[in-house]
Formats: C-alpha cells, sequence, structure tokens
C-alpha cells in the first residue's frame, strides 16, 4: 500500500493574543511538490523502517521519517491495539524544520496505512488527535484531508490557554473554519536557503513564551487583512491583490515576529524578490523556506531569483494541490 501526501505552506497564526476567548488560528495552502511518498505492509512484529536506494535521502531527513514513523506508528498501534508488526519504505521526503510541514505528513501517513491495514475508518483529523499533530495549527492536518486554500478555527481558551506551538501542545487539532479552491493557474515559487539555523523544539517553545501575547490591534488588523482581504481576492482571483495582502502580513502578528527573528540571509533574500517585482513574498511558518506566487505575466522572477540564489540554496517551482493525499492499495 502507497500513500502520497502533499507539503503545505502556513501563511501565519492568526491570534496569539487570545482575549476574545481563542487561541491561534491559522491560514495555509496545500501545496503537490515536495511531497512525502511511503510503501506499508504488514510484518510478523515490531516496526522495520526502509529508505528508496533510488534516492540520495541525506542523513537529516532519514533520522527524522525514523523517528516520527516510529512514533506515530507507536501511538496508533496503542491506540488501536495492534498485535501485528508493520514495514515501512520512504519513496520520497522532504528536509524537516523547513516550514513546509513534513512532520505532520509522515505521522498521519504512516497512521493512515496502519489503519487502513486494520481495517479502520481514520481521517487525518482523527489520526491527528492519536499522534498528537494539530496542537496549535490544523493546517498540516487539513491539507493531509482535503488540500486546497484552508483555514482553521483555533482554540478555544477552555481547551487551551497557553501559548505554545504544535509540538508541545496537548490540545487537539482545531476545527476547519473554511477550505477554497486556489487557481491552478497560479504558480507557485519556493526558495530554500542552506542555512544551520531552525527554529523548533524548545527554541520554538520559548519564542511562544517570550512574545506573546501579540498586540490585540495587531491581531484585529491581521484578521481583517486575512477575512476582508486576502480571501475576496482569492475568490476573485485577483494575484497582485492576493500578493499585496500577504506582503502586508508580514510585518504584524506572530508572523510579524517571525520574520524579525530571521537571520540577514533570508531577509535579503525577501527583499530581493520584491525589488524584482513579486506579487506576493511570504515566509512559511518559521522558515526558512521562502515562497511567492506568479503568473504568465509574472514569471521572469523564477530564472531571476535562481540566478540570485546559484549553489546557496534550491529554488522549486510548483503548483497549489486542490485535494489530500492519494492512497494506493
Amino acid at each position: 500500500m502507497y500513500i502520497k501526501s502533499p507539503s503545505r505552506l502556513h501563511l501565519g497564526l492568526i491570534d496569539m493574543n487570545g482575549s476574545y476567548g481563542r487561541l491561534d488560528g491559522g491560514i495555509g495552502l496545500t501545496i503537490q511538490e515536495p511531497n512525502f511518498i511511503l510503501y506499508g505492509e504488514t510484518a510478523e512484529k515490531g516496526i522495520t523502517i526502509d529508505f528508496n536506494e533510488e534516492h540520495n535521502f541525506n542523513d537529516k531527513i532519514k533520522n527524522e521519517c525514523v523517528k516520527k514513523i516510529n512514533q506515530a506508528s507507536q501511538k496508533v498501534i496503542d491506540y488501536y491495539g495492534v498485535d501485528e508488526g508493520f514495514y515501512f519504505r520512504v519513496d520520497s521526503a522532504y528536509p524537516p524544520h523547513s516550514g513546509l510541514g513534513s512532520g505532520t505528513q509522515i505521522a498521519l501517513s504512516t497512521g493512515k496505512i496502519i489503519t487502513e491495514h486494520i481495517g479502520e475508518e481514520a481521517n487525518g483529523y482523527a489520526l491527528g488527535k492519536i499522534t498528537g499533530r494539530g496542537g496549535t495549527s490544523g493546517i498540516g492536518v487539513f491539507a493531509f484531508d482535503y488540500g486546497g486554500f484552508i483555514v482553521d478555527g483555533g482554540h478555544s481558551r477552555k481547551e487551551k490557554d497557553s501559548f505554545l506551538p504544535s509540538s508541545a501542545s496537548k490540545a487537539n487539532p482545531p476545527q476547519l473554519f473554511g477550505r477554497y479552491e486556489f487557481p491552478e493557474e497560479w504558480g507557485v515559487l519556493l526558495v530554500i536557503l542552506k542555512s544551520d539555523v531552525s527554529v523548533n523544539g524548545q527554541k520554538e517553545v520559548n519564542i511562544f513564551q517570550e512574545y506573546c501575547p501579540i498586540d490585540r490591534k495587531e491581531v484585529e488588523l491581521f484578521s481583517h487583512l486575512v477575512f476582508v482581504n486576502m480571501i475576496p481576492f482569492l475568490l476573485e482571483k485577483d494575484l497582485p491583490c492576493f500578493g499585496n495582502t500577504i506582503n502586508k502580513i508580514q510585518t504584524i502578528g506572530f508572523k510579524g515576529i517571525e520574520v524579525k527573528l530571521q537571520a540577514d540571509n533570508i531577509k535579503n533574500l525577501m527583499a530581493k524578490l520584491t525589488e524584482i517585482g513579486a506579487y506576493a513574498v511570504g515566509m512559511s511558518s518559521f522558515g526558512p523556506t521562502v515562497y511567492s506566487f506568479y503568473d504568465e505575466s509574472n514569471k521572469h522572477i523564477v530564472q531571476e531569483i535562481k540566478d540570485y540564489v546559484g549553489d546557496d540554496g534550491i529554488v522549486i517551482t510548483t503548483k497549489a494541490q486542490n485535494h489530500g493525499h492519494i492512497l494506493t492499495k
């Protein structure tokens, strides 16, 4: 059995103030590439993990896959009381802690293969609860299930009353608030610079605790830009205006903190994209992935940014994915 799950861009957390009774809330986009492909079958006992020899996976990717597959497998096996073991082979994967949501896709893909083999119906939301994903943002969970442009509703302060990243939160995934088709004619540009600096683990927890709550006025402005500008411009397929809203949210709310804490090379890259006329310049999650969108009239930015980056990173051109994972039996 094979499963192919997408990656995602996390455009921003909406309300990291909480004074209105809710926390978090997120906006994000499902993208076709990079993706995670996992093969799985039952085995006599234990969990065995292999990697497709045709792909030259680096140690960082291998270690993260082994860790996340083992963790997710054990939680799902314990939850359902499964007696048999499983063999997994990773056929495609992408770097962890790059802002593309690899951890959630690995966990949910692993869980889905196990539940399919034992005859249990479980979607990404249910598997997120079991494997402990989605405690802050639900974008990865809903990208797995539905794809498209996603808005999640965050958490009631009755359920979650602290500012924590998903990796440290015990809350269940949030509710899906809105899901929209993303224009297929718009290209998605990803730039991932080589960097030894990543924000995860205790470092990420410390940032949430130091900078939250965000000023309520910034949260109100961020919310206004998302719901009265970004989404309507998306539905109207107005890329320049949609992109301009993306640009505006990089400097306010929790997204403004994420960008402010980046290394100079990330900030310089974002400035360069603006300089060459990109409609949108954003950073996914805590980075280092920087993204933009383009159409036929603005596709010159792709080659120009490739020339700028050179050997200091990778440039990926892809499209949005308006559906979730694909399972092949």
